[in-house]
């Protein structure tokens, strides 16, 4: 399949990507081809920032951001990126100091990812709410097959500054434990169809209030 033809300094750094703080990781080199159609590509963050981003079928122009799954450990954001086909995707990266007010987040940097073989089943992933991106991590699990088994399904989370954590399939609630720190876990059983999610309460908020992270499609 042949190399799409981009911009002149479409690939790579962007002129906000320093103003940011963020500094590439895992993958220096913006061109990445791939004998797998997931990848973590890996960013350190100098000050706390809001991130998103999306993926673009380079043939069809389809945009997707169901199959990225973005979180955050220490001064780590990571990305996981599943390809649903295979070719040329762009890979685009947003993002604004979490101090920035602003509501438009600037493209940062982007990259371009040669899919040459679909290794993996894709399985969407659950969608981030906001407060999700500030500084939370999901261990397991990454995705819920909503055709296999939905039974004593295992969750572990870390949720910064969390004093519950609690996962709701439609109007019954599971707590999680609390095991160190602000790590999270326990488990819990979805129901196909229901709307399963992940939730917070956070210290010094009213004890009812909890801000939804994660939501899960079963």
């Amino acid at each position: 399949m042949a190399k799409p033809e981009l911009p002149r300094g479409y690939l790579g750094a962007q002129p906000k990507f320093g103003d940011v703080g963020l500094s590439t990781l895992s993958h220096d080199n913006p061109e990445i081809t791939l004998d797998t159609n997931e990848v973590e590509i890996k960013f350190r963050t100098k000050y706390p920032v809001k991130v998103t981003a999306n993926l673009v079928n380079t043939i069809t122009q389809q945009e997707s951001s169901d199959t990225i799954f973005t979180q955050t450990q220490g001064d780590v954001v990571s990305f996981i990126v599943k390809m649903s086909s295979v070719g040329y995707h762009k890979f685009q990266i947003f993002a604004l100091k979490a101090s920035d007010d602003s509501k438009t987040l600037p493209g940062v940097y982007n990259y371009l990812l040669n899919c040459t073989r679909l290794s993996h089943r894709v399985l969407q992933f659950p969608k981030q709410y906001a407060q999700w991106k500030q500084g939370c991590y999901l261990s397991e699990p990454l995705t819920i097959d909503p055709d296999g088994s939905l039974n004593d399904i295992k969750f572990r989370v870390l949720v910064p500054g969390a004093h519950a954590v609690a996962i709701t399939v439609g109007d019954n609630w599971t707590q999680l434990e609390n095991v160190g720190k602000d790590n999270w876990e326990g488990r819990a059983s979805a129901v196909r169809g229901e709307r399963l999610t992940l939730n917070a309460n956070y210290k010094g908020a009213d004890s009812t209030k909890y801000a939804t992270l994660l939501e899960y499609a079963l």
